[in-house]
């Protein structure tokens, strides 16, 4: 396509990129004075409602993704039976860029693409949308290994993404993708999810690390026979300068069984993080991350991170120091206050133990009353029956006998 307009307001110029279903140029928006990028999809598709299709729902979808990790799209249409999305337009390179000028590049370097790329994906993923097609080209960075400075990793060309929750749109059994970076799930067909996502951002990683792909394959079978077949080698095995964890830690997002792969992108960034910092990491049958043991040399991370050493961070805190125990003075003996001499035990005679014995008396007799008194009032009332006498005699009779006999009792 030669430099024109579309829809009267984007002015299009350099072409940027193209892929198997657009091209993508760079363009100005008259309207709003700005430089955009245009993705055009190819002219050969047009025709294809079911290009068209896909094409529609990309629009759509990463029209409500806003996140500074995935790039903007403002605008689509159609001009002249051409489909079009206007995107925010990132000034650096492709990660495919980066690798073919550069080669690998440093633990920390690939680190911070992963986690950023992590962020993206994980916002998306939340909002029911998989990428399906990450892989370097699709990673816009700038700063960093470009022109050094902040780093800033975007998402991008989300061509083939679509929401979980609608219809598929491509017919059963196709695989779309770059062949390399399809999760073994993907190469049998079946459906994508944000694993697919993650073991995708994990080839990307070993890719930057080593400069290789962990698996190679001349077809679809051949690539799915070393999946289920070969591990990959650790990637400090191509580069030596890779610390051993962190190096597992990509090596977790590239599991063939999607549940031994971290549960979601959130997960594999700080797996990433933790790597970097020297430490081993476990995912456990939820999926999630769990550091199990720090290693005691310095690494990347510590460095990366402004740390002195690794050593330094678990330096056990000093010890409380305890105060000295103080003897306290031992008090003065302290005289025995003089017991006062037993009083004179007093002369018990005959009446106080005589008036013991009448009050046990009369006690027995007025619980025994009360007793007889309950029992008689709990039974048939109607019949009148009362209680007249206790032990032979009245109540009242037997109180004034026990008076009677104190009473003479103080007299003697």
């Amino acid at each position: 396509m030669e430099a024109g307009t579309l829809s009267g307001r984007y002015e299009t110029g350099e072409k940027l990129g193209s892929g198997g279903m657009s091209n993508v140029y760079k363009a100005t928006d008259r309207i709003l004075e700005r430089t955009v990028a245009v993705k055009i999809l190819a002219e050969h598709l047009s025709d294809d409602e079911r290009f068209v299709a896909r094409f529609k729902r990309e629009a759509l979808a990463v029209a409500r993704l806003i996140h500074p990790n995935i790039v903007q799209v403002y605008d689509t249409g159609v001009d002249e039976g051409r489909h079009y999305i206007v995107m925010e337009y990132v000034e650096g390179r492709s990660g495919a860029q980066i690798l073919s000028r550069q080669g690998p590049v440093e633990a920390e370097i690939a680190a911070e693409v992963g986690i950023e790329a992590c962020a993206g994906l994980d916002y998306a993923h939340r909002r029911g949308i998989i990428h399906r097609d990450v892989k370097p080209g699709n990673l816009m960075i700038t700063g960093g290994p470009v022109g050094g400075g902040e780093m800033t990793v975007k998402l991008t060309d989300f061509g083939i993404a679509r929401a979980i929750e609608q219809t598929r749109i491509t017919q059963v059994g196709s695989v779309v993708g770059t062949a390399a970076y399809l999760a073994p799930e993907q190469v049998r067909g079946e459906e994508a999810t944000p694993a697919t996502d993650v073991y995708a951002l994990g080839v990307v990683l070993y890719q930057f690390l080593t400069g290789r792909l962990p698996y190679e394959g001349s077809s679809l079978a051949e690539l799915a026979v070393r999946q289920q077949n070969e591990t990959p080698l650790p990637p400090s095995t191509y580069n030596g300068e890779v610390p051993d964890t962190f190096g597992a830690a990509v090596l977790r997002a590239l599991e063939g069984d999607p549940n031994r792969r971290y549960a979601s992108a959130e997960e594999l960034s700080r797996g990433l993080q933790l790597g970097l910092e020297g430490e081993e990491i476990t995912v456990d049958e939820d999926g999630h991350t769990q550091p199990t043991g720090v290693l005691g040399s310095d690494t990347a991370a510590t460095r990366y991170m402004g740390r002195e050493t690794a050593a330094t961070e678990l330096r056990p805190a000093s010890p409380t120091r305890r105060p000295e125990p103080r003897l306290m003075p031992t008090p003065p003996p302290v005289a025995a206050a003089p017991r006062p001499a037993p009083a004179a035990p007093r002369k018990r005679g005959g009446f106080s133990r005589f008036v013991r014995f009448v009050l046990a008396l009369l006690a027995l007799v007025l619980v025994a009353a009360a007793v007889a008194t309950g029992v008689i009032l709990a039974t048939d009332q109607a019949a009148g029956v009362r209680v007249s006498k206790v032990a032979g005699e009245t109540v009242d009779k037997v109180v004034e006998e026990v008076k009677s006999l104190v009473n003479n009792n103080k007299k003697e």
